[in-house]
């Protein structure tokens, strides 16, 4: 039967709507699985040579640090792993063991791409601390019981995986005690190091997580068992409605009515929750830039300030008009004028920008000219970057599940050159106005070029949006078909 489970799989994949833009998608995400199977290939072969280079006994040190991998591991699935489930209904008509849908249903997270990017690291550290004399069997369990532990996140996800605002809470713990270490506060490492040591020197310790990972797929295993059936766990959770009238929005008239359905949008849906929480992280996204020069040089302020503040412009607007995609036939019927469609987002996205300037102001920690870089991106996006995301949504064409969490950054987002070219000048160009700034003259006029190309998109602003709209409407009924396919 599992065969036979696999077999669908491979037919849905080519026989789907959507195959062409799904085999392009995962030709792209094979190059980007490729990058990171070599950078973990690089980690685990290199990080011991590093280790003792730098005095420091390698295995001590990984297993001190091992709670942030960990942990990260996890913070990582609950963003971007997406839970890969059958099409369970049909199934249940037909004379299939629950219990084989199930293993199936959670095999096919045991095979995925997050599991098997560990053993890239893990696999040549282990073959390394071997090859340079430390004990065999010791490895081989310190390496069962820290893959068992990756496992357990996997499944931790799973049960987790309708739960709101947990990202944010792990995130935030997870900051919490790094900074505490960072400033000598409090080291959680002092208590989580022990335990990782055992697994590595005692012959028992490993047991411990392989365990626990059993008991933990048999629970899940039991949970969703319990729960395959139409009329209880596979049915359509509905919230009670929470009437919200924000009649102040009135007065703007055709624009204040899209700005209204936004601001519900964005606080009803689990998916615009998670956007509305990504911009908020990239408000952090400057200290890697303004904290040292000594990696990037000066010139990457610059698109520091374009992260900082534009951090709900580009996770939310780059889905415009994709935020609408369960009800854009609907709206296409009722003869919507595009331009104040359009406006309502800019405007939504420019309100954003000057909020998220104004919350960015600690960077004044680093002097007035870090906070005027963060002003002067602020400047940019809003003059060029709104108008560019708007363009480039137009050809996006990514319907959103607004009831997931998962998936940020979108379903079945198409890879396409148009896209990939009006990506270009949203951070291309204004570093390269700054470094053409800096080379010939100072930071000062630097500054002065971002911020003029800017000024000049915010003046022409109308005959964007009449361009910007023109765009819309000859790609409105291929958005429509783009919106209508399943999968």
């Amino acid at each position: 039967m599992i065969q036979k489970f696999l077999y669908l799989e491979w037919k849905a994949f080519f026989r789907s709507a959507s195959f062409a833009t799904n085999l392009a998608l995962k030709i792209l995400i094979g190059f980007l699985a490729a990058y990171f199977i070599l950078l973990f290939l690089g980690m685990g072969i290199g990080v011991f040579y590093f280790l003792k280079k730098m005095n420091m006994d390698p295995i001590t040190t990984v297993n001190k640090f091992m709670i942030y991998y960990v942990v990260m591991d996890l913070l990582v699935r609950i963003l971007v792993q997406k839970i890969p489930v059958m099409n369970i209904r049909p199934m249940l008509i037909f004379p299939i063991k629950k219990s084989t849908i199930v293993h199936f249903s959670l095999g096919k997270t045991i095979l995925s791409f997050f599991n098997l990017v560990h053993g890239f690291f893990l696999l040549p550290f282990s073959i390394v601390l071997m090859i340079e004399g430390y004990d065999v069997v010791h490895v081989l369990l310190w390496y069962t019981g820290v893959y068992s532990l990756l496992y357990i996140n996997n499944f931790i996800n799973i049960i987790l995986s309708n739960k709101d605002n947990l990202f944010g809470i792990f995130l935030v713990i997870t900051t919490a005690l790094a900074g505490l270490q960072y400033y000598g506060l409090f080291n959680i490492t002092d208590y989580i190091a022990p335990p990782f040591d055992a697994i590595f020197n005692t012959y028992w310790a490993f047991a411990i997580p392989v365990i626990a990972l059993i008991v933990l797929y048999y629970f899940t295993f039991i949970y969703f068992k319990n729960n395959l059936y139409l009329d209880s766990g596979l049915t359509n959770k509905h919230d009670v409605a929470k009437t919200e009238n924000l009649t102040w929005l009135n007065q703007f008239g055709t624009i204040g009515t899209f700005l209204k359905n936004d601001i519900k949008l964005i606080k009803r849906n689990k998916r615009s929750k998670t956007t509305v929480g990504l911009s908020v992280m990239f408000l952090f996204y400057g200290l890697l830039f303004f904290s040292t020069t000594a990696f990037y040089g000066p010139v990457m302020h610059i698109f520091g300030g374009i992260f900082v503040s534009g951090g709900f412009l580009i996770t939310f607007g780059q889905f415009v008009p994709s935020w609408d995609s369960a009800y854009y036939q609907l709206m296409m019927t009722q003869n919507i004028p595009y331009k104040e469609y359009l406006s309502s987002k800019w405007w939504l996205m420019v309100i954003a920008t000057i909020l998220t300037t104004i919350v960015a102001s600690f960077y004044l920690y680093f002097g007035w000219e870090t906070y005027l870089v963060i002003i002067v991106g602020a400047i940019y996006n809003i003059g060029v970057n709104s108008h560019l995301v708007l363009l480039g949504g137009a050809y996006t064409k990514t319907p959103i599940d607004l009831s997931s969490g998962k998936g940020a950054f979108g379903d079945k987002k198409a890879f396409n050159i148009k896209t990939m070219l009006i990506s270009v000048p949203q951070l291309g160009l204004p570093v390269l106005l700054y470094w053409l700034g800096l080379k010939y003259a100072n930071p000062n006029v630097a500054l002065a070029l971002v911020a003029g190309a800017g000024v000049i998109g915010f003046a022409l602003k109308n005959k964007a949006f009449s361009l910007i709209e023109r765009v819309y409407k000859s790609e409105k009924y291929a958005t429509i078909a783009a919106y209508k396919q399943k999968g």
